[in-house]
């Protein structure tokens, strides 16, 4: 690495650090005026040079707009699953700040009636030079979800793939069954699930596998703990220490209250044993109300691309409500403490800006911030009647955006790049956008949501030549017939330069 002077060395480090304390907020169903405060300091301006290198090392999620996240690196690049339902994609970058705006696969469909609906949850394992591809589908009646596999054609996590095996358990031949996750143990594979026991609906089971593809004896129930009575699903392992640690999800994933729970189990036991588990007492991983995040899970863990660290993908919801919907994912780096055992954290706030995994090569995306200040060369100008405010607080970027219903009124941002993303309140009273890029056509997009939700990506743009581009804005005035108001929300704009 060049030796830098220690002023250029200090700007940068400003730079990285402006954006650390972005958090989304709630308010009011329809938003209203509110006083403008006076506006947080911007950050100095930096070179050219100085300012690219804060934001190649940085990301901000969300990572992608589904559910059920599962994240491998392999092959120089990330490969993401998340649910999708009538198929299952995956996305593909060399670097987590550019997973948002990649082009999703599609590595599988069905034409099985039996296995072609509610596809979920898959994840995928190397084994002996092959890719498996677990996943639950059902035939459109959710009770009928049963556990599959499929198999790579070669030594890649994308595919193509081709039908392997249905996963039963002789003790489970015709019951519910949902989230296959995968258990290395002693030289031995594991299928471990969520599905009908003694415990729950959605209870913990594992079984012992004969190769990735074949189930090789009945089924055992695991008694996990958790912060409500009806689900323990979704698990996971991670292994150091001399023990293995198994994370589950707890609660409905629609209540805010879904949570990450632990148990272990010390190397050289059997894990078909469920007195060989030793539960963890408490939540690892629950709701952050100050940072705008409820219902974190559904997780599964990945290295950085150097190896050196861990880090954990999972989704969460900028919203109270009991929904399924507005599940985007997200990952952050995750720790280990004295006594061996893995420490997730707390959720970070959707739009807060984290260093990337070690070995990650980065890119040239920055934000764009609804006033003005950005982490890159971006700006935003305002035309007609806006109002501007700190009221959408926790659920917003920054803790502000601009709003207005008037019709005819824009805001445009230009930038320097090849895509830009606008994420913003989606919300009961909100209405109908005009959005053109570059002066070209304009598309209409419906910023409406049945429930309000923070940070939400509203658009994203063509792939662009690299250079000067504008996106504008407009309020239409008009909305859809669910709608109480035409309102129209800029706050977040994210810049990429792949």
């Amino acid at each position: 690495m060049r030796a830098r002077s220690v002023a250029t060395l200090m700007t940068t480090l400003f730079a990285l650090l402006v954006g650390l304390l972005c958090a989304p907020q709630a308010t009011s169903a329809t938003p209203t005026p509110t006083p403008t405060p006076t506006p947080a300091p911007a950050p100095p301006r930096t070179s050219a040079s100085a300012t690219a290198a804060a934001a190649s090392g940085t990301f901000r999620n969300p990572l992608n707009t589904g559910p059920d996240p599962f994240m491998t690196y392999a092959n120089g690049a990330y490969h993401l699953t998340t649910t999708q339902g009538g198929s299952i994609k995956m996305w593909r970058s060399p670097s987590l700040s550019t997973l948002l705006d990649a082009e999703p696969i599609t590595v599988w469909t069905d034409t099985d009636a039996s296995r072609n609906q509610h596809i979920w949850a898959a994840e995928f394992y190397r084994f002996d030079s092959r890719w498996y591809m677990y996943y639950t589908a059902d035939d459109g009646v959710d009770d009928h979800h049963r556990l599959y596999v499929l198999e790579s054609a070669g030594d890649n996590p994308a595919g193509p793939y081709h039908f392997k095996a249905k996963l039963t358990p002789p003790n489970h031949t015709n019951d519910f069954a949902i989230d296959p996750g995968i258990l290395q143990h002693n030289g031995r594979l594991y299928l471990a699930y969520s599905g009908i026991n003694a415990y729950q609906h959605n209870g913990l089971n594992i079984a012992p596998m004969s190769n990735p593809y074949t189930v090789s004896g009945n089924a055992v129930a695991l008694n996990g703990a958790g912060g409500c009575p009806e689900v323990r699903e979704g698990p996971e392992f991670l292994n150091r220490n001399g023990r293995t640690w198994m994370t589950y999800s707890a609660c409905d994933t629609g209540k805010p209250d879904y949570q990450v729970w632990m148990m272990s189990l010390p190397d050289g036991a059997d894990p078909l044993v469920p007195g060989n588990w030793t539960q963890h007492s408490g939540a690892v991983f629950s709701r952050n109300d100050a940072r705008g995040v409820f219902g974190p899970g559904h997780h599964a863990f990945f290295r950085s691309p150097d190896g050196t660290e861990d880090w954990i993908v999972y989704h969460a919801k900028t919203t109270t409500e009991f929904t399924y919907t507005n599940r985007t994912t997200r990952a952050q780096k995750i720790g280990w403490k004295t006594d061996g055992s893995p420490d997730l954290g707390t959720p970070l706030a959707l739009g807060a800006t984290q260093n990337l995994p070690a070995g990650d090569p980065g890119s040239g995306n920055h934000w764009i911030n609804d006033d003005g200040r950005s982490s890159g060369n971006g700006t935003v100008t305002y035309q007609g009647s806006w109002n501007s405010g700190t009221g959408c607080a926790a659920q917003c970027f920054w803790s502000d955006d601009h709003w207005s219903d008037q019709a005819g009124s824009t805001a445009t941002i230009s930038f320097t790049g090849t895509r830009i993303a606008l994420l913003s309140v989606e919300d009961t009273g909100n209405g109908i956008a005009g959005i053109r890029v570059d002066g070209g056509a304009e598309q209409r997009v419906d910023f409406y949501g049945a429930l309000r939700t923070g940070e939400t990506l509203q658009y994203l743009s063509p792939r662009l030549p690299y250079g000067a581009h504008t996106v504008q804005i407009r309020v239409t005035g008009e909305r859809n017939s669910a709608s109480g108001a035409a309102f129209v929300s800029v706050d977040r704009a994210e810049v990429y330069t792949d």
